[in-house]
């Protein structure tokens, strides 16, 4: 209920900042409401004023992606796994059926990685009466990142969390998507600012859940573990862990060879352990590196390697989840 009251009690609150006289006269303001003359704690007020201002940025997001079918957030607690590659070629296989309108969402703030991913280095945003304008991939596939924002991909990101979270909001408050049938949203390693504000705000919106990424060695899986306790903390659906880089096929021969060696069983034993989902493995295959670096879609350029197989098989799965959890 209180979401819904929010807008009208900051458009009766007024607030009057002056210091009451004394010894004190840094830790109280008086607070006038309609009839009312109260004295409050700075402290309190401060944490008041934040609270009315999120519960109003969640209403607003809410209303902004009313028009977003599917939410998916691609984490893992571990950086280098391969987030940013399973995130652009799930947009690409999502997109590959013309009648899907596909959007990606990149909140790694420090990182960015999804404008050389997707061949969209040097693109910049646009705004409009209705908000921005995202930078498009093909005509169903739109995407949109800090990356656009910065004068060089050289340039490096500087930000403590509030700032983090301010843009994070003005993504998904103004950013203008349209309808979209998928929202996938690429996010740094960790547990931190970003993951925070992302299930925040997001928290309105009906979240399909999570896509887990690892490789298969434990000093990845430890990380992805404390992920997935992320994720039940702040109640957002694991839909399902993918082991990538799981093995490395030679382009000639198809031989497998294990370069990373799942000492501890490998992502499918912990995701049995911690009872959720598998989606499956991605091998690594050398040309996958050379079309991210070349903003090509590995799954359109090699599409009979077993790796374009394997991203073919976890995405119909995850369709199907999709689909369940209508």
């Amino acid at each position: 209920m209180l979401p819904n009251i929010v807008p009208g009690l900051k458009a009766r609150m007024r607030v009057k900042l002056r210091h009451v006289r004394g010894a004190q006269t840094r830790q109280f303001v008086k607070v006038v409401f309609p009839g009312a003359l109260i004295l409050v704690s700075t402290k309190i007020l401060e944490f008041v004023t934040l609270t009315i201002s999120s519960f109003a940025a969640i209403e607003e997001i809410r209303k902004r992606m009313s028009s977003v079918k599917h939410k998916i957030l691609v984490l893992s607690g571990k950086g280098g796994v391969g987030k940013s590659t399973f995130t652009a070629h799930l947009a690409h296989g999502f997109a590959s059926d013309e009648t899907r309108q596909v959007a990606v969402l990149d909140i790694d703030i420090c990182g960015p990685s999804i404008p050389k991913v997707m061949g969209l280095e040097g693109e910049q945003i646009h705004q409009s009466g209705s908000g921005w304008s995202p930078v498009y991939v093909e005509d169903n596939l739109a995407v949109m990142s800090v990356g656009f924002l910065l004068s060089s991909p050289e340039d490096a990101v500087i930000w403590r969390g509030p700032k983090k979270n301010g843009l994070i909001k003005q993504f998904l408050r103004d950013v203008d998507w349209g309808e979209v049938d998928f929202l996938l949203v690429d996010t740094p390693p960790g547990t931190s600012d970003e993951h925070i504000s992302i299930v925040q705000y997001l928290s309105g919106s009906g979240v399909d859940g999570a896509v887990v990424i690892t490789t298969p060695q434990e000093v990845a899986l430890m990380d992805v573990r404390k992920e997935i306790s992320f994720c039940r903390k702040v109640n957002l659906p694991v839909l399902g862990v993918v082991e990538n880089m799981s093995g490395f096929v030679c382009p000639k021969c198809k031989t497998e060879s294990l370069i990373f060696p799942p000492t501890t069983g490998g992502a499918e034993k912990m995701a049995q352990d911690m009872a959720v989902p598998f989606l499956g493995k991605l091998p690594l295959d050398p040309r996958i590196g050379k079309c991210c670096d070349e903003g090509k879609s590995f799954l359109s350029e090699v599409p009979d390697s077993p790796a374009a197989k394997a991203y073919s098989e976890i995405i119909h799965r995850l369709l199907q989840k999709c689909e369940e959890s209508k």
